[in-house]
């Protein structure tokens, strides 16, 4: 009996490192400009939309921002295949952040912030998925 309290206290204690299920992916708009838009908003330990589409030699420019509060967040895209390394501050105006993603695949974002004696914002679910195709 006491062995299954510990354990399922153990399972219980982890659930909040484990990330919730993902949205549908949103696919970056092509403009006329030849340049792939599109939006992504941090807010409390998410990222609104946090699985995005872009196209692989095709120039990106992501606009980034935080919701209003007093929490910090962060935004790290980072994968040297890709050619992408990006880490920025959000903030509630927003910031247009420009790349070219070299090669396909997948490669996570997420908020780099960690409170004092707390897990950090992706380890609470602040992370998502960058996938690069053709």
């Amino acid at each position: 009996m006491m062995k299954g309290r510990w354990l399922r206290g153990l399972v219980l204690g982890l659930m909040p490192l484990v990330p919730e299920a993902m949205s549908a992916p949103v696919p970056a708009r092509l403009d006329p400009d030849g340049v792939q838009r599109l939006e992504v908003v941090g807010g409390s330990y998410f990222f609104r939309p946090d699985h995005i589409v872009v196209k692989a030699g095709v120039p990106v420019e992501l606009t980034v921002s935080r919701e209003p509060g007093l929490v910090p967040h962060s935004l790290v895209i980072w994968s040297p295949r890709m050619g992408i390394d990006v880490e920025v501050t959000l903030n509630s105006l927003g910031r247009v952040i420009r790349f070219t993603p070299e090669s396909t695949g997948q490669t996570p974002f997420y908020c780099r912030e960690k409170l004092l004696f707390f897990a950090g914002h992706r380890a609470r679910g602040m992370a998502g998925i960058m996938e690069v195709v053709e």
